[in-house]
């Protein structure tokens, strides 16, 4: 008993040092010759089962440390994110305190970002309670009164708008008119005149209207979109930086290929990075689903028309691959529509680049999505069942590359085809550009026509329509011109003219010289900036034939049915666009005020400058030996002898002699 209650209280010991041998079993004579030894060599039996514990406990040590770490990850990522704000936050103050203006991208970006986070968390916390709170209007009865009275407003707030705004400037109404004409034009096209549903209609063409009174008519709209082309521009400087090493500085200051193809490079860089980060297809779902619950169109259909202010025709598409082949062919003429009626990012970038205003271009794209799927259901409205209701299932993939330096040279890698495209079409449209005028002068002169070419033929058949818009007849040979231009060759032609004859008018060149006219008004511009915003021309036809039919084979006939309405629905809507211009324009600047212009020093010659000295030369009379006279807003302003004469210097004009 004594032997057996000695062997468990030993073995009691030894597990409770950290010891655990269940089949071990010690003897007194084993423990006394174990005892000699461990006292001959200077160690207790305690040290010697203490020492092998050593890493097991760092070990536990630090297994103990890692789940802690585990449980209170959270705990730690919010502190980490606290002392980020919180340094971001000085960083934000300090800069704005510093320097507002010079800071105000920043605070643009950092109110973008605090918006988006505070809809996440708003939707997040009272979606729920705002959906219940919407279920009244659930209600047939409510819904229709709600309708009725929202559709009432419209038209009274729309008839007064034209009333009094017109009444200052009636040329607006001229644009309104041409607006009724291209939807009646359209409307007699229609596929079933029954089935239009005006709701989509009516939506569309308000919800463009009211973008472009925020952006051309309100002083906030247009400062913030004036701003924001003004960044992209800077923006797209930066490819300076790398043409200039590849081909050097004389060759991207002098030659087109060199200076403006690079950009695309550089456009469709960032913007395959914006995609792989999930930007670009956040922003396009958002605007998908207000056009949706607006409009009521499908998912598929407005997420195309959605992507297409954002990517190429042939690229857009591909955001709802998978259900392409199961669409009806309403909302396959929609998905060609807005690829006609729209440009990508990337040429936008070029367009840019040649000097076309960059807010009209962002303003144009944007306000085409809805104005594109309000006409492509009235041309061809939706008679079969469309399977594709509800939003269930709709994701949008974030690209295949597996870093941002791979989405990066994807892009730029995939801008090469479009930069050899856009080289080619140039070449190719240019040389038979000018084949068919040489042709046309040639049948020309053998019956006594001088001058016969393809934009002369332009400017006359397309000439009542482009006055339609807006344009003023002395600058509807022009603007026809190029119009014409851009449907039976290509944009990229096109803007390169308007480009021209903006340039001219900026060096302040007289308007007319020999009896031809050398640029065309603002006002003219920016119509012109607005009809030629889209991919709809001939060319377009076999590019989106090509890229539809890539996809899905099996309906090679229905997209060759559909195609040709399709453009000419693309067409018209950038023709509306230009209407909706022509009406909410509103001249700016020196052009509206040359009283506070000319009163300051000017030497040069500038678009500016000949406005006011034109209006200086109206405003003056002539009274023989005496001084000249000035009437309206120049009378009795003691600076108007010398500016006239400062204007003088810089034109000929009857009043100098």
């Amino acid at each position: 008993m004594e032997k057996t209650s000695g062997r468990q209280s030993i073995a009691l010991s030894t597990v409770e040092n950290g010891i655990e041998n269940p089949g071990l079993e010690f003897t007194e004579g084993v423990s006394s010759k174990a005892t000699k030894r461990t006292e001959v060599q200077g160690h207790s039996i305690g040290d010697s089962l203490e020492s092998p514990s050593h890493p097991r406990k760092n070990l536990q040590t630090f297994i103990k440390a890692r789940s802690f770490c585990k449980r209170h990850a959270s705990l730690f990522k919010k502190i980490l994110l606290g002392l980020l704000c919180l340094a971001y936050t000085a960083y934000f103050l300090a800069a704005c305190i510093l320097d507002f203006q010079r800071a105000l991208a920043l605070f643009v970006l950092t109110c973008l970002v605090i918006f988006v986070l505070a809809h996440h968390f708003l939707k997040k916390l009272f979606g729920k309670k705002l959906t219940r709170c919407l279920k009244p209007f659930k209600n047939s009865r409510l819904r229709l009164w709600s309708k009725w009275v929202f559709t009432g407003a419209c038209v009274v707030g729309l008839i007064l708008w034209v009333a009094l705004d017109t009444a200052q400037r009636p040329e607006q109404l001229i644009s309104f008119a041409g607006i009724c004409m291209f939807i009646l034009i359209l409307f007699v096209c229609s596929k079933h005149h029954s089935a239009v549903s005006w709701r989509t209609v009516f939506w569309g063409l308000g919800l463009q209207f009211v973008f472009g009174v925020i952006v051309i008519r309100t002083d906030p709209g247009f400062i913030v979109f004036q701003w924001l082309g003004d960044q992209i521009q800077i923006f797209l400087e930066y490819t300076v930086a790398g043409s200039s090493f590849v081909f050097g500085d004389t060759l991207i200051q002098s030659v087109f290929a060199f200076q403006s193809l690079p950009v695309i490079l550089f456009f469709g860089c960032v913007t395959s990075i914006l995609y792989y980060l999930g930007l670009v297809q956040w922003v396009v779902q958002k605007i998908a689903w207000f056009l949706q619950i607006t409009m009521g169109t499908t998912p598929t259909e407005t997420l195309v028309v959605a992507g297409n202010i954002f990517v190429g025709m042939t690229e857009a598409p591909l955001l709802i691959r998978p259900y392409l082949a199961d669409m009806t062919l309403s909302e396959i003429h929609a998905v060609m529509t807005g690829g006609f009626a729209t440009i990508s990012g990337t040429v936008l970038g070029a367009f840019i680049s040649f000097g076309i205003d960059a807010s009209s271009l962002i303003s144009a794209s944007v306000m085409a999505a809805p104005c594109a799927l309000a006409l492509s259901k009235l041309v061809y409205p939706e008679v079969e069942e469309s399977k594709f209701k509800n939003n269930e299932g709709m994701k949008l993939s974030r690209g295949k590359e597996r870093n941002i330096l791979e989405a990066a040279s994807n892009g730029a890698t995939d801008a090469i085809g479009l930069v050899a495209n856009v080289a080619a079409n140039l070449i190719a449209f240019l040389a038979v550009l000018a084949f068919i005028n040489a042709v046309l002068s040639w049948l020309g002169e053998l019956v006594d026509i001088h001058g016969l070419t393809f934009q002369v033929i332009c400017s006359y058949v397309l000439r009542p329509m482009v006055f339609m818009m807006g344009v003023e007849w002395a600058d509807c040979p022009i603007v026809a011109e190029i119009v014409g231009i851009k449907f039976f060759t290509n944009e990229f032609v096109a803007y390169q003219q308007l480009s021209q004859y903006k340039n001219k008018r900026l060096s302040g060149v007289e308007e007319w010289i020999q009896g031809e006219k050398q640029w065309i008004s603002v006002r003219g511009e920016i119509i012109t900036t607005f009809s030629l915003c889209g991919f709809a021309n001939l060319s377009s036809i076999g590019i989106t034939l090509g890229g539809l039919t890539s996809i899905i084979p099996q309906r090679k006939s229905d997209l060759s049915k559909v195609v040709i309405s399709a453009l000419f629905t693309g067409a018209c809507v950038s023709f509306i666009s230009a209407c909706v211009a022509g009406i909410l324009y509103v001249p700016r600047g020196a052009e509206a005020d040359c009283v506070s212009f000319l009163n300051t020093s000017f030497t040069n010659r500038t678009y500016e400058t000949y406005v006011c000295c034109r209006e200086l030369f109206q405003s003056t009379s002539l009274n023989g030996t005496n001084p000249p006279s000035f009437s309206g807003s120049w009378e009795d302003k003691e600076f108007s002898a010398s500016a006239l004469a400062n204007c003088c210097e810089l034109y000929t004009n009857a009043i100098c002699a």
